[in-house]
């Protein structure tokens, strides 16, 4: 059977994602969305070169922009500075063992789809050209959505066993933050979030009010979601 080839700038992203969970203890909080993100960017690097998407090429620079606001929050961790405020709750909570690492899966992707997918979008549509607007990028935007629905779901049920384990108190209150976040919903208002921006990319002043907002919005839902309720099984 051939194998897929991944266009050689996202086995890039890969090999840095990859990089990254082998300098990482697995039970550190920013693993745990590693992973996930890994797994995400290597099922979206396979539908490239496979005809998923009606514009690949869009698709395929999407996907090192975004990636790259990712690797500048671990990179700004590591040199002990401040990274954008809505990843603070994760790298904040990062060695805290009562989170389960669903949480912190599911908090890494409140903040890069909340917040950084908008941006990414629209640094794209600029540096190609192009607009949010355009219907294949619209269209592949919501192809994706197919991929991440699929990789949750995955993960979630990987961690269902567990949560049944648990004392109905402790079982309900954690199922309660957990299904507060949705990738498909966080992915429906970051396209709105995309237009927003777009519209006012010309206007330095507005677009700085908003992205403020949006940072605080973010950073609310992040560490909502990185409730400690009791610590995951060994």
């Amino acid at each position: 059977m051939a194998i897929t080839q991944i266009p050689a700038p996202v086995e890039e992203v890969i090999r840095r994602m990859r990089a990254i969970k082998d300098e990482l203890d697995p039970r550190d909080g920013v693993a745990s969305f590693n992973n996930m993100y890994l797994r995400v960017t290597e099922l979206v690097g396979r539908q490239i070169t496979e005809g998923f998407f009606k514009d690949p090429e869009f698709v395929e620079r999407l996907d090192v922009i975004f990636a790259q606001l990712y690797f500048d929050a671990v990179d700004a961790a590591k040199r002990g500075k401040p990274s954008n405020p809505v990843w603070k709750p994760v790298f904040d909570s990062r060695s805290n063992r009562t989170v389960w690492p669903l949480q912190f899966a599911l908090a890494g992707m409140n903040a890069h789809i909340n917040h950084d997918l908008a941006v990414a979008v629209v640094e794209t549509c600029k540096e190609r050209a192009t607009t949010p607007d355009t219907k294949p990028v619209h269209a592949d935007y919501l192809r994706v959505n197919e991929l991440l629905a699929k990789v949750e779901a995955e993960i979630r049920a990987e961690y269902e066993p567990a949560l049944l384990e648990l004392s109905t108190r402790d079982a309900e209150a954690l199922k309660h933050i957990l299904s507060s976040f949705s990738i498909t919903r966080a992915r429906d208002a970051a396209w709105a979030t995309t237009e927003m921006l777009w519209v006012q990319r010309d206007n330095a002043l507005l677009l700085e009010l908003t992205k403020r907002s949006l940072e605080e919005t973010v950073s609310t839902a992040g560490r909502m979601l990185l409730t400690p309720v009791v610590p995951p099984p060994k």
